[in-house]
C-alpha cells in the first residue's frame, strides 16, 4: 500500500509541472521552432530546477542562509560573468544582520524584494542599499542591519511584504570573476531576534519546500509570456541588432535599482558579424554580455562572450568597437556567439554619473573585418 503524504502529493505536482513545461513552454507556443531551441530549453529547465531546490527547498526566514543564486553551471534570469549574487528569504517578523566582504568588488548592492516567499519572481524591489551608504573597513569587511530601528548608514528597511534579500558583488577585472573561486565572498545573514530551537522537518514543511521549488520553475516558464507578446520594460528592445536607450529599471523585481540597462536580441547569418560602437560612461562598473534566449549567459568559463571596461581595448579617441561574430575575425574586442545565430545582448552600467550613450550596431560581413 502506498503511504499517502502531503510531500508525495507535492512531488507529483512537481512532476506534472515538468511535463506541462515540456509540452507547452518547450514548444511553438513559446516560439521554439528547432532542435537547438528544444535542447536549450531543457538545459535551462534543469538549471531552474537546481536553482529552485538550492534557493527555496530549505528556505526559512527565521534561520536564513545566503545561497549563491547562479554559478558557471547554474544559470537563469539573466546572470553575469562579472558578478556574484547571493539571496536569502527574510520576513518583517525579524531583524537581521549581514556580515560580508568586498573581496575586491567595485560595486556592492543589497536589495529587498517582495513577492518571492512562495518561490515566485519578485514583484518589485522594496529597498536598495549600495556601497555609498555602507561603511566598509580597510580590509573590505562590512556589517549591515536589516529591518528594525532606522539608521543613516549600514541599514536597509524591511517592508511589511518583504520576502527576500539579494546581494550583488560586481568585479571589473581582466579575468572573469564568476568562475574564480578566490573571488567568492563569504556572506553571512543572521536573524538577531529569532528565539528557541529551529523546528525539524515535517511532512508539511517538506511539501512546502517542494511547492516553492515548483513555483520557482513555473514563474520563470509558464507564467512568462513569449518575449514578443510580453509588455517589456523600457530598456528591453525586441528588434534584432538595435539597442534601446539605457535607462534605470525603477522598482522592477530582481533588478538593481541604481543600474542603467539596455537589452536587445542579435540575429546573425553564418557569414555575418555585429559591430557595436559607443563609449563607456562614467560609472563604477560597466559591461556587455551575451545570453541565449533563455536568459543564460554563454559559456564564460571557456570563451570570451562578455567585456567589462578593464577587458575592453579602446580606440584612440576613447570610444569602443566591439564585434559579435561566430568566428574570430582577427579584431580586438571579439565576443564569441558559440555559433548561435540568435542571442541576447545585455548592457549594464552601475551608478552612472552623467549621460549614457546608447550603443550603435551595424551588421557586416565577417570577411570585411579580416585583414
Amino acid at each position: 500500500m502506498t503511504i499517502k503524504t502531503e510531500s508525495r502529493k507535492a512531488l507529483h505536482e512537481l512532476i506534472a509541472l515538468l511535463q506541462e513545461v515540456d509540452q507547452r513552454w518547450v514548444s511553438d507556443e513559446w516560439n521554439l521552432a528547432s532542435e537547438e531551441d528544444v535542447y536549450g530549453a531543457h538545459r535551462a529547465l534543469m538549471h531552474m530546477l537546481e536553482g529552485g531546490l538550492v534557493g527555496h527547498m530549505e528556505a526559512d526566514a527565521s534561520r536564513p542562509v545566503f545561497r549563491r543564486i547562479v554559478t558557471p553551471t547554474r544559470k537563469f534570469t539573466g546572470d553575469n560573468g562579472d558578478a556574484i549574487y547571493f539571496d536569502s528569504q527574510v520576513s518583517s517578523d525579524y531583524e537581521y544582520i549581514i556580515r560580508g566582504d568586498m573581496v575586491g568588488a567595485v560595486y556592492l548592492s543589497i536589495t529587498v524584494e517582495e513577492g518571492t516567499s512562495d518561490g515566485s519572481l519578485g514583484s518589485n524591489t522594496a529597498a536598495v542599499l549600495n556601497q555609498r551608504d555602507i561603511d566598509i573597513a580597510d580590509d573590505g569587511s562590512f556589517a549591515i542591519r536589516v529591518g528594525g530601528k532606522a539608521s543613516a548608514r549600514n541599514w536597509i528597511p524591511l517592508s511589511k511584504k518583504a520576502s527576500g534579500i539579494t546581494t550583488r558583488h560586481y568585479f571589473e577585472e581582466k579575468n572573469c570573476a564568476a568562475k574564480d573561486p578566490a573571488r567568492e565572498p563569504l556572506m553571512i545573514i543572521e536573524a538577531t531576534n529569532a528565539t528557541g530551537v529551529a523546528a525539524t522537518y515535517t511532512d508539511q514543511s517538506v511539501a512546502a519546500g517542494i511547492r516553492r521549488s515548483a513555483q520557482f520553475i513555473r514563474s520563470r516558464t509558464l507564467l512568462q509570456p513569449p518575449m514578443a507578446q510580453a509588455k517589456q520594460p523600457a530598456f528591453v528592445g525586441i528588434i534584432p541588432n538595435q539597442f534601446p536607450a539605457p535607462v534605470l529599471p525603477n522598482d522592477l523585481g530582481l533588478a538593481a535599482a541604481d543600474a542603467h540597462y539596455s537589452l536587445a536580441p542579435y540575429f546573425l547569418g553564418p557569414d555575418e558579424a555585429l559591430v557595436m560602437t559607443g563609449r563607456w560612461p562614467i560609472s563604477c562598473f560597466s559591461n556587455v554580455c551575451l545570453w541565449n534566449r533563455f536568459q543564460q549567459t554563454f559559456d564564460y568559463r571557456n570563451r570570451q562572450n562578455s567585456l567589462n571596461r578593464a577587458q575592453t581595448e579602446l580606440e584612440a579617441d576613447g570610444s569602443f568597437r566591439i564585434v559579435i561574430a561566430h568566428e574570430n575575425p582577427g579584431v580586438k574586442n571579439w565576443l564569441d556567439t558559440e555559433g548561435r545565430a540568435l542571442g541576447m545582448v545585455f548592457w549594464r552600467y552601475m551608478l552612472v554619473e552623467g549621460d549614457v550613450v546608447t550603443p550603435q550596431a551595424e551588421v557586416v560581413k565577417i570577411a570585411s573585418l579580416k585583414n
